[in-house]
């Protein structure tokens, strides 16, 4: 997490989040009014992290990541917008007025796992590149097939969070399916769980055997692009210097 974040939080009244992630921070939070749920209790956390706040608490909503992607911060502004609560951005921004009924919220950018990961594989997302969930607890899974057969169909290299789980077993071999209608089975992929925690690991392995990889809730799938290489175990996607410029 960022410096910011790691003071946002230790200053903090009141702390709100998934039970999974509370426990990753527990040392930092300690002393501290606790507000956990498990999966699937998302609105009713940060239903209770929103009166809180109302009630005059310093309130943190914790998230992996950064909490503006698949995170909380969209369903914050979500549940103020459908219960018309005025919110502003910045106390310095705003009237006294606006001050004494307003809501105001931060949204603290952290390092998401397609950075952290990305990091670790070496440069993977050189260029541009697409970013699907595979999870359709939220998104109909034929709207998520149409992303990734346009981003496989486009060159992006794409970047897949919650890949699979234990109910959700098959999402990953279908997109691998869908990609190499595309895609050479040679393509480069790098597997990598739980980035920059005790429990990390990072594998390259290719697009055709994606289906033999061993991947959870924890791991970020990277899949390159038609020019990606992997060189000494590191995934490597040009920019298009090399076309340009002799190197």
């Amino acid at each position: 997490m960022s410096k910011k974040a790691f003071d946002i939080i230790e200053s903090a009244d009141i702390i709100v989040g998934y039970t999974t992630y509370i426990e990753l921070i527990k040392e930092l939070v300690e002393g501290k009014t606790i507000i956990s749920t498990s999966m699937k209790k998302e609105v009713d956390r940060v239903q209770a992290a929103i009166d809180s706040a109302l009630g005059g608490k310093n309130t943190v909503i914790i998230s992996s990541g950064d909490p503006g992607i698949y995170a909380m911060a969209g369903l914050a502004f979500e549940i103020c917008e459908q219960k018309d609560i005025p919110i502003i951005r910045s106390a310095h921004e705003a009237t006294a007025l606006e001050r004494k009924f307003s809501l105001q919220i931060e949204v603290i950018p952290g390092i998401p796992a397609l950075s952290s990961g990305a990091s670790l594989l070496g440069a993977p997302l050189t260029h541009d590149f697409a970013v699907i969930s595979l999870s359709d607890l939220l998104t109909p899974w034929k709207q998520i097939e149409k992303r990734v057969e346009g981003a496989a169909m486009a060159d992006f290299s794409i970047v897949l969070f919650n890949p699979k789980s234990k109910k959700r077993d098959w999402q990953l071999g279908k997109a691998q399916e869908i990609i190499l209608k595309y895609r050479d089975p040679e393509t480069p992929v790098g597997i990598v769980k739980s980035a920059m925690r005790e429990e990390e690991s990072v594998k390259i392995t290719t697009l055709g055997n994606l289906d033999h990889a061993d991947v959870d809730m924890l791991t970020t799938v990277f899949v390159g692009n038609s020019t990606t290489s992997e060189y000494m175990n590191f995934m490597i996607t040009p920019r298009g210097y090399g076309k340009k410029y002799t190197l």
